[in-house]
């Protein structure tokens, strides 16, 4: 791995020197862009609107447009005396429960080493957080750009994640369009959470695959071999006419047992989402007359006693999934 920081964590007066590592990286199989008539690579070069002329990065000043074509000028070295990073401290401010954090707030981790001769500093610094079941909560200057962090121990490293501060979280309030209420038809809510409770498991990170990237490096074989290729387009799925059809066909899709406690009748063997003539399909309605036969609590209300006639068998008066 390659060092990408040296400094050191301070908590209370311990000073504890390490060395930083990326703990990812970005797999995304990069492009360059070419030029189409020719075929070589486009080149992008620093030019001055006003003058016209192509210039270097000793020519380049950083400025802060406060108005309209209006703007004030910084150093290099003013900026580098505002920043924390000259004093290369990830300094401790909190140790608080990691479960008290959004996942919203982290940016990137970084796994921290021992350096020089901090082994013992950072030995018990990973024992102490380890068995406190805290992480820190840390102020860290990365390449002039300050962060909040969380120090935590994977495994027996002491890794590092920069979080976001509050005021660069935008609220979930500003998201247009978000309904108002939170009514929902009661036996939709129960059968998508059986569907849910159906679909979990442990978390198992290593059967996710990333599907585009894997087509990608097959196509681009197939194309250094001078094959001809034509990718066909996946078939997009249609509109769900009709929600409970559509959680009934996902639970026995994912062979749910209608005997099994709280599942409800799938039609004695019936076309998916169809149930069988004279019987309550999902939804409480009576299949054969569309009239209401569920109470408010969920159980069938007692049925007419007038003989009505009944459709056909296999047939359904709700729309299904196409």
């Amino acid at each position: 791995m390659h060092t990408v920081w040296k400094g050191a964590i301070s908590f209370g007066l311990v000073h504890v020197p390490v060395k930083m590592f990326s703990a990812t990286e970005d797999k995304d199989i990069s492009m360059r862009l070419l030029h189409r008539e020719c075929g070589s690579p486009v080149a992008y070069v620093r030019k001055c609107q006003t003058c016209e002329t192509d210039i270097g990065w000793d020519d380049i000043i950083k400025g802060y447009e406060y108005e309209k074509g209006h703007f004030v000028l910084f150093e290099k070295e003013e900026l580098e005396q505002l920043s924390d990073d000259v004093t290369k401290t990830i300094t401790i401010l909190d140790f608080v429960a990691l479960e008290e954090i959004d996942p919203i707030y982290f940016q990137k981790t970084y796994y921290l080493s021992p350096d020089q001769a901090g082994g013992n500093a950072y030995n018990l610094l990973l024992e102490a957080m380890r068995q406190s079941g805290r992480i820190g909560i840390a102020k860290v200057s990365i390449r002039s750009k300050s962060s909040l962090a969380a120090i935590r121990v994977i495994g027996d490293c002491i890794a590092m994640e920069t979080i976001f501060y509050p005021d660069e979280i935008r609220s979930a309030q500003q998201v247009p369009g978000l309904p108002e209420g939170h009514d929902v038809n009661e036996k939709e809510l129960t059968m998508a959470r059986m569907l849910i409770e159906q679909l979990s498991t442990p978390f198992e990170p290593a059967k996710y695959t990333d599907d585009y990237r894997t087509r990608l490096m097959d196509l681009i074989q197939h194309k250094i071999a001078g094959e001809d290729v034509r990718v066909a387009p996946e078939q997009q799925r249609t509109n769900v006419l009709d929600l409970m059809a559509a959680l009934q066909a996902s639970l026995e899709a994912v062979r749910i047992s209608p005997a099994a406690p709280g599942s409800f009748d799938t039609g004695g063997g019936n076309a998916p989402g169809q149930p069988a003539a004279g019987t309550e399909n999902a939804s409480g309605t009576d299949s054969s007359t569309g009239d209401n036969a569920a109470a408010a609590d969920g159980n069938p209300a007692p049925r007419a006693k007038t003989p009505r006639p009944r459709k056909a068998k296999g047939s359904s008066s709700k729309e299904t999934v196409s």
